[in-house]
């Protein structure tokens, strides 16, 4: 089968083997951007990592913009179900567990994290989002049912309107996700007391369930 993303994919081993997770890089990320964190953040979990198809300037991305904060909805739901696709295939592919793939999105990847799951709430069993804005407004009929989501944001982030994690957390929440939102001390880069906080989510939501 023919993957339609060019990616990264590590099989993993021990006791969290039956986990995957699904790792989506920022604007200018690719498929080996992230995968140390996905190392560390689940160790011996299998890494999926694909490269974003949409190019700005030099820089990759999942879908296009109109200007900085401002996405094009046309182009995100195509990539969202893109996206989706290539997930499912990955899943057939791999032999991997689909209800056992866990997304962790950094910026542009934590928005088409956040649309996948929103317009397809069968694909993920579970998100990380860093730095993440609200991707759109959905329609309230798709329920997450009590999926586990842990927004990390930063109090001091330039790029983020003022109560979007406030307002996504609640989208998440009216669908019946279990919602987790971290606040760091933080800019738009990670920290370490994100890494902490997402590897202690992980550890909470799947290590004893793998």
């Amino acid at each position: 089968m023919e993957l339609q993303f060019d990616h990264r994919y590590i099989a993993g081993e021990g006791h969290l083997s039956g986990v995957t997770v699904l790792l989506l890089h920022g604007t200018g990320g690719d498929g080996d951007s992230l995968l140390q964190l996905g190392y560390t953040l689940a160790p011996g979990a299998r890494l999926l990592s694909p490269t974003g198809k949409v190019v700005e300037g030099d820089a990759r991305r999942f879908f296009r913009r109109l200007r900085e904060g401002v996405f094009d909805q046309k182009d995100l739901m195509q990539r969202t179900e893109e996206l989706a696709t290539f997930v499912r295939d990955a899943a057939v592919a791999y032999d991997l567990d689909q209800r056992r793939i866990v997304a962790v999105g950094y910026s542009n990847g934590a928005n088409i994290a956040s649309s996948v799951m929103l317009r397809h709430p069968e694909i993920l069993a579970g998100a990380v989002l860093f730095r993440p804005m609200v991707p759109f407004t959905p329609e309230p009929e798709k329920l997450l049912s009590g999926i586990p989501v842990l927004i990390c944001a930063g109090d001091r982030d330039p790029l983020l309107p003022p109560g979007d994690t406030e307002s996504l957390a609640a989208i998440f929440r009216s669908a019946d996700a279990d919602v987790t939102v971290h606040v760091a001390s933080a800019g738009h880069e990670l920290v370490m007391n994100d890494i902490v906080t997402a590897r202690d989510w992980f550890a909470r939501n799947f290590m004893s369930a793998a």
